[in-house]
């Protein structure tokens, strides 16, 4: 098996394969985690996610990513099981989250209930505008950039082999049927091809003959100056999970703010479609941290360490595409996760390794097909 792309998702997809016995080789045409996973923050998350498969793909990956701090090392990934924070600022918004999570409940995600004072206990720097909220245990988050070197150095440990600086030009075919790779650096010969190039998803599976319609859309991460702990978990407004869901193409932004062990503050969240421009705008910059300050009004005479931005793999349906390609046998894909990436790399990889070795799948591979993304391909 060859793996396209050393992101998070490929680095899981090599170690997940390894293990269940593949001969894996992994292709990056730059260095490791060197996209989209490197401009992540690191969010392992339940709390955002509606009832439906990608709930089901993100518990399997909570059960995986615990495990993963045992067999990684915590500390190595920086795994903190820290918990998530949901907090609206009006009775009506209140009522919506608390409804929204019972439904998250009773598919198997541990939340609680929090009022105004509970919420001042559990963040006291936390504005007193807020009326209420809601606290998942099971929020968790890691340095996706750890992350993935670990999850490739434990494939590497087990066998596979990691080839960086080689770009995929083109695939070779016998009988129909994919066999390789044309790369920058010569021919690689494959049995199955894993497009797990994240952003550049959509680029690499038409360049293979077998296009998907996967966009860029970018963010942008604020970070302060080192702190004391001012915020304890991952704390976002309830418009967070409809701006997550949201089809258009437009600005959009949501406070998201979380303190990490070095003491930095990181701020978000925004999401516009724009090709693949990463230029730094510093009206939404201005914007995000005026939203952080709302959230956490300490904040507002901290100064900026920096400013970073970049791009999520979007799909028309808001699902990540994994599976294998009903066009091209041979090939396989993983990518499209949008900002759940780093969250759902652990159950992509597993299901991408059961696909292929034939093992009875842990979740449902049906609504991740790429087959249903053919028709929206114009």
């Amino acid at each position: 098996m060859v793996v396209v792309g050393a992101g998070i998702v490929g680095a899981a997809c090599a170690y997940y394969a390894t293990r269940a016995g593949l001969a894996v080789t992994v292709l990056e045409r730059g260095s490791v985690a060197a996209g989209t996973t490197g401009a992540g923050e690191g969010n392992l998350l339940l709390s955002d996610k509606q009832a439906g498969p990608e709930l089901q793909l993100a518990l399997r990956s909570s059960v995986l990513w615990n495990e993963l701090g045992e067999q990684l090392g915590s500390e190595a990934i920086e795994l903190e099981r820290k918990g998530g924070l949901v907090v609206a600022g009006t009775a009506e918004g209140v009522t919506a989250l608390r409804e929204f999570a019972a439904e998250q409940r009773a598919l198997g995600v541990a939340s609680e209930p929090l009022d105004q004072a509970q919420l001042r206990a559990a963040e006291p720097h936390l504005s007193p505008a807020f009326a209420g909220g809601a606290f998942y245990p099971g929020d968790m988050q890691v340095q996706p950039m750890l992350a993935a070197a670990s999850l490739l150095a434990a494939a590497c440990r087990l066998g596979a082999v990691l080839r960086t600086g080689v770009e995929v030009t083109g695939s070779t075919l016998t009988g129909g049927r994919l066999s390789g790779l044309r790369t920058s650096t010569g021919p690689v010969a494959a049995d199955y091809v894993v497009n797990a190039a994240g952003t550049w998803g959509g680029q690499l599976s038409a360049r293979l003959g077998a296009e998907l319609p996967i966009l860029p859309r970018r963010g942008f991460v604020l970070v302060t100056e080192p702190l004391p702990r001012v915020v304890r978990h991952k704390v976002y407004s309830a418009d967070y999970v409809a701006n997550v869901a949201s089809d258009s193409a437009g600005l959009e932004l949501s406070p998201v703010v979380e303190g990490t062990r070095s003491g930095t503050v990181l701020i978000g969240a925004s999401r516009e479609r724009v090709g693949f421009d990463t230029t730094i705008s510093i009206p939404v910059v201005r914007r995000l941290a005026a939203q952080a300050v709302a959230l956490f009004p300490v904040l507002a005479g901290i100064n900026l360490l920096r400013v970073y931005g970049g791009l999520r793999p979007y799909c028309p349906d808001h699902l990540p595409v994994i599976g294998a390609d009903s066009r091209l046998p041979g090939l396989l894909h993983a990518c499209g996760h949008e900002g759940a990436g780093i969250g759902l790399s652990p159950a992509t990889g597993e299901l991408i390794a059961d696909l292929i070795t034939g093992r009875a799948p842990g979740v449902d591979p049906k609504p991740f097909a790429p087959d249903r993304l053919i028709g929206a391909l114009t």
